[in-house]
């Protein structure tokens, strides 16, 4: 069978390796980004064409991407004047990489479903080195007979591919682990700041703290900004800072109360507010440095 044609908006790092990724497992791509030579680099590879506007992406792809930095960003583009929801034709499918607001990714949803069109949600884990390579982390949700649809494509993006249930779920489990990501690594900046502060080594206070269960990948990432001063997490402040604000959002619309991610909030916050929001979220750490009583 012929590969589907593939509309992809959004061409960061993340999305720039994926289309390359795409581009060299012979798929004909549609692109649309603001940096044109982001742009120009998809169109050198070859195969590969861009669209003036949302709305023809849409109606020359048979799965359109996005792979974007909010919700209000990917509502435009969806109902926008010549948006995707213009254009999108009966049968394809669209897939939202990014990590947006459930409530509004089901809205999405339903109003393709009244096109007749699909949508997946699959939000993304690991790096742009891996999504270069095919072997990112995805987490989808949508209805499970679109889901197969577009596995097969999936498949040639990630080497781990998890259906967690209905359309909004992807975004739920994503929102759910960068909470608790973003908050072991504000944690574990602000022990290294108190451990400074009360006169503890820090090399030898992660020594400890690693040879116990506290251990994990963030703490090493923390531990390699806080005491060897390299900062090699590759997510920044203010995209933490957008994450926990859209888990907040999310536990309101359940009725409930995320305190501790409250608190994580705050701090994120203050560090953007601090001017610090351009920088990896273990930077946080200069922030705790400078809080006083």
């Amino acid at each position: 069978m012929a590969k589907p044609t593939i509309g992809f908006i959004g061409l960061g790092l993340m999305g720039g390796n994926m289309v390359e990724n795409l581009q060299k497992r012979g798929f004909e791509l549609v692109v649309m980004d603001l940096n044109k030579d982001a742009v120009k680099a998809v169109l050198d590879r070859g195969n590969a064409t861009e669209a003036s506007t949302p709305k023809e992406l849409a109606e020359a792809s048979d799965i359109v991407m996005l792979a974007l930095t909010t919700s209000d960003v990917v509502e435009a583009l969806v109902y926008g004047d010549h948006g995707i929801l213009a254009g999108i034709k009966e049968g394809s499918v669209l897939i939202d990489f990014g990590t947006s607001i459930p409530a509004s990714t089901r809205k999405i949803g339903a109003d393709l479903a009244a096109k007749g069109a699909g949508m997946v949600d699959a939000p993304l884990g690991r790096t742009p080195a891996h999504a270069k390579d095919g072997l990112l982390n995805i987490m989808a949700g949508g209805d499970k007979a679109t889901f197969e649809k577009v596995k097969p494509v999936l498949d040639e993006q990630g080497e781990n591919v998890f259906y967690i249930g209905a359309l909004g779920t992807g975004h739920v489990t994503k929102l759910i682990n960068n909470f608790m990501g973003m908050t072991t690594v504000a944690t574990m900046s602000q022990a290294f700041a108190v451990a400074d502060r009360a006169g503890v080594d820090r090399q030898q206070l992660f020594e400890i703290m690693s040879a116990g269960p506290s251990n994990s990948p963030f703490m090493g990432f923390c531990k390699n900004y806080a005491v060897d001063g390299v900062s090699d997490l590759g997510f920044s402040i203010n995209n933490a800072n957008k994450d926990l604000g859209y888990f907040l959002k999310m536990a309101e619309d359940l009725g409930t109360r995320a305190e501790i991610a409250e608190g994580t909030s705050h701090n994120l916050q203050a560090a953007v507010d601090a001017g610090m929001g351009e920088g990896n979220v273990p930077e946080i750490f200069d922030y705790f440095m400078t809080l006083k009583s």
